[in-house]
């Protein structure tokens, strides 16, 4: 008999849509080197707020750097930090959340316990506070968020391990002498991930903002790097003088991004819910 479902990515417009999205980010972000049509760093003062124009298409910020150009290697800070965020807390909340399942009793409740802890400690406070004790960068935005982001994929996996649990494949393996390490390794965790990978979808994109937040707070990537959060910050005392794409175009940088994480995340748990049905 087959013990694990197959799923299949979610192949809705929309869904389709959102991957696609991501899809030229992330290569933009990768080929940033090529396709950025100026030095991000490349000040001009000549050039200052000026508006688009065929050599700078989305204008230039109040030190004459290129907006487009920060834009595009902007975004691989905005993309790495979040992707370093979902890959650690995804990878300590399965465990946690299988291993609670699995084990039951006084560690169960134990984990469980640290989880809602931790859950309703406000992720930025958390972050500002490591930032305090180690300084602004990326490193210790990276670790809090991690930390904070951890009881979102935790109580997830914890209950649809539970769920796994009560079906007959368990208890068969149970029966033959598997031991609990196996089980868990080979049949239940790789049920577990598909809604996992939905979740962690999701938290991407609100890891994006966070991390945004604490860059446009001056806590997360420093200026002169190019970065979103930290793009918007600058660009608002532009704003004033009537030059709105500073901070504007990574504005909705940020948008777009965290909207298509969330339709991805959203379709991948439509798809694995309507094929358990």
């Amino acid at each position: 008999m087959t013990l694990h479902r197959r799923y299949r990515l979610p192949a809705d417009r929309t869904t389709v849509a959102g991957v696609a999205v991501l899809a030229v980010l992330v290569a933009v972000a990768i080929l940033a080197p090529v396709v950025a049509p100026h030095d991000p760093l490349a000040i001009d003062f000549s050039a200052a707020l000026s508006g688009p124009s065929a050599d700078h298409l989305l204008g230039a910020d109040q030190s004459g750097r290129d907006v487009l150009s920060r834009l595009i290697f902007g975004a691989r800070a905005g993309l790495l930090g979040p992707l370093l965020v979902v890959i650690l807390s995804t990878v300590a909340g399965t465990l946690l959340g299988v291993l609670a399942a699995w084990t039951g009793g006084v560690a169960d409740a134990v984990l469980s316990r640290a989880m809602d802890f931790v859950f309703a400690f406000p992720a930025l406070l958390l972050a500002i506070s490591l930032v305090a004790m180690f300084g602004p960068g990326l490193t210790a935005p990276v670790v809090a968020m991690s930390i904070a982001y951890t009881p979102y994929v935790g109580r997830l996996a914890r209950g649809v391990a539970l769920r796994e649990m009560s079906r007959p494949y368990i208890h068969a393996y149970r029966v033959q002498g598997w031991s609990g390490w196996v089980i868990c390794l080979r049949h239940l965790v790789p049920n577990v991930v598909p809604l996992i990978l939905a979740q962690s979808a999701i938290n991407f994109g609100y890891a994006l903002m966070d991390l945004a937040a604490l860059s446009f707070l001056g806590f997360g990537t420093q200026p002169p790097v190019p970065d979103w959060g930290a793009m918007i910050n600058e660009g608002a005392s532009a704003l004033l003088q009537g030059a709105m794409l500073p901070a504007l175009v990574p504005g909705a940088a940020v948008v777009v991004t965290v909207v298509a994480f969330s339709i991805v995340g959203e379709g991948i748990a439509d798809r694995v819910s309507g094929r358990e049905r």
